[in-house]
């Protein structure tokens, strides 16, 4: 079958069929074959259809790395129903606004990792949910099943183990009835991203974004007997595109990592033979720094995917291609599918390393001013945007945002800034769009602004900006207005936001001021605000 004709719930049957007897997935203690993972896919695709999911229904997925989260989003997809995957580090706030937002049929959940209760954390959210059973409520009235995925084997109402036993109430024949009639131009992902106005937005994607992930796996080195490390949350478009469904699609083995551990990913790659890994430059970074103490052998990795093209991550990915492995490089948002241009490994290593690499074949780039809207020649920076099959096919239930995320011409407005080379290769310079980028995650100054005003009474009014940070590239920095007579210390906002927003999103500095800088329009001047915090956090940026 032609790549281009794939759809996402293919893959497994098709693994299954080449590859039986391998091992695809690793994790902890258990250890699953391609045939035995097609077939757990299919059973729990059963449930879902005796759970009465159909076609187009939305299920979300709160859960971390593990076998379960490959089993259920798989029968998602598998039935033609919409997954959508949510980040593990939402709390209250977040989660609330994600599940209205997609209008979730049906929840998985994890029950626990680590010290966080998930599924305490849903009790606060959903009315009257008391663990075992699901209230129909006017806050989420699409939600009607929630399942819970436990390490202790539960026979609940909720649990794992029960929806599993619900699949004997579908036949096979049923199944691959539902399967068949999946289009490939059906709704297959949401994918939660953020925006400029402070509020998630849901990009929507279809099956033929499978394409691109092929493409790109076809011409990296990565293939049947290769073992690649998985330490990227699934839930986040980039390892679910290249380790999940990348997997799958090459047959490689994929040992998953619940959450990210230095220490431990050297072990694993030293114990597993780990040939590849994808990850931010603060994995590599963080890898680079435990071996100068572990001294592992890391011998066995060929190959590491390492978006470049940025000064901080330019430095990281010259010193990867010494002393861990050579990387291939890319560029990509949730709104175009994960990457979109990539380089190869035949590549120069200033390609590899320094640029965020050229267009996969079927999609087109242009380079716009943003004042004119005029497209820029090779070498003169602009907004990037991009059109082809791997863009979205709009934001869930938002015509408004959509609209104005492209142009007349149906380009995708990116509000990053680049440049194309004359050698074709993209390269990428930051955001037009203020977004802060933590460790690999999206966050929002407006929206991170509106839950601190919420969280934190003594704030009057706060400006965030993004400044760098030796690990996770940038943190967030709020500048604050306090109300009269009030006090505020970063512990206090800190104590304030824990276990209510995403722990990513809780400012690194708290900076008190009598004013914010603003434009004449009254729109605070963030440039201003980051370069006084270069300034005056220098010291505590290099203790950091």
């Amino acid at each position: 079958m032609s790549t281009s004709a794939l759809r996402f719930g293919d893959l497994p049957g098709i693994a299954a069929r080449r590859w039986g007897s391998e091992i695809a997935v690793t994790f902890r203690d258990a250890r699953l074959t391609f045939g035995e993972l097609d077939d757990a896919i299919d059973r729990a695709a059963r449930a879902l259809l005796a759970r009465g999911v159909r076609r187009g229904d939305v299920v979300g997925l709160w859960v971390t790395n593990r076998i379960e989260f490959t089993i259920a989003l798989y029968a998602v997809l598998r039935i033609g129903a919409i997954g959508a995957p949510m980040n593990t580090r939402y709390r209250e706030h977040d989660l609330a606004y994600a599940l209205q937002l997609a209008e979730c049929k049906l929840l998985f959940v994890v029950e626990r990792s680590g010290p966080i209760e998930y599924v305490e954390i849903l009790k606060a959210v959903i009315p009257g949910f008391d663990g075992v059973r699901v209230p129909r409520t006017e806050t989420f009235p699409h939600l009607a099943d929630i399942v819970i995925m436990s390490d202790t084997p539960d026979n609940g109402p909720l649990s794992w183990e029960r929806f599993l036993a619900d699949a004997d109430k579908v036949s096979p024949d049923e199944l691959a009835k539902a399967a068949a009639e999946v289009k490939l131009d059906d709704i297959a992902l949401i994918v939660f991203t953020s925006g400029t106005t402070g509020n998630p937005k849901a990009a929507m994607h279809d099956h033929t974004l499978l394409r691109s992930i092929c493409e790109r796996h076809d011409i990296w080195p990565l293939k049947e007997g290769s073992v690649v490390l998985n330490f990227l949350p699934m839930f986040h478009v980039f390892g679910m595109s290249e380790m999940m469904f990348g997997s799958m699609y090459t047959g490689a083995r994929q040992i998953l990592m619940e959450n990210w551990d230095a220490d431990a990913a050297i072990r694993l790659i030293e114990n597993e033979r780990v040939t590849g890994l994808f990850g931010f430059e603060v994995h590599y970074a963080d890898i680079m720094r435990a071996q100068a103490r572990l001294n592992g052998d890391l011998s066995s990795l060929r190959f590491g995917g390492l978006p470049a093209g940025m000064e901080n991550s330019n430095a990281v990915a010259a010193q990867v291609q010494k002393t861990l492995c050579p990387t291939a490089t890319g560029w990509g948002m949730s709104e175009a599918g994960c990457y979109v241009c990539i380089s190869a490994m035949d590549d120069t290593e200033e390609q590899r390393t320094t640029t965020s690499g050229r267009p996969l074949s079927g999609l087109e780039f242009k380079i716009f001013d943003p004042a004119t809207g005029a497209e820029q020649p090779p070498n003169v920076e602009g907004e990037i945007a991009l059109r082809g099959y791997t863009v979205m096919r709009g934001y869930f239930r938002n015509p408004e945002a959509t609209a104005a995320t492209f142009n007349a011409d149906g380009w995708l407005l990116t509000g990053d800034r680049g440049y194309l080379r004359p050698d074709g290769f993209l390269q990428f310079l930051g955001r037009y769009k203020e977004m802060l980028k933590v460790g690999g995650e999206n966050v929002s100054p407006a929206a991170l602004e509106q839950e601190l005003m919420a969280l934190v009474p003594e704030i009057e009014q706060v400006a965030v900006v993004g400044v760098p940070h030796p690990r996770l590239a940038e943190v967030p920095c709020a500048y604050v207005i306090l109300k009269p007579g009030a006090t505020c210390s970063l512990e206090h906002v800190k104590a304030r936001c824990k276990g209510k927003i995403a722990s990513f999103k809780i400012p690194h500095h708290v900076v008190p001021v009598e004013v914010l800088p603003m434009t004449a329009s009254g729109k605070v001047q963030r440039v201003f605000l980051r370069d006084r915090a270069l300034r005056e956090l220098d010291l505590n940026l290099e203790n950091a």
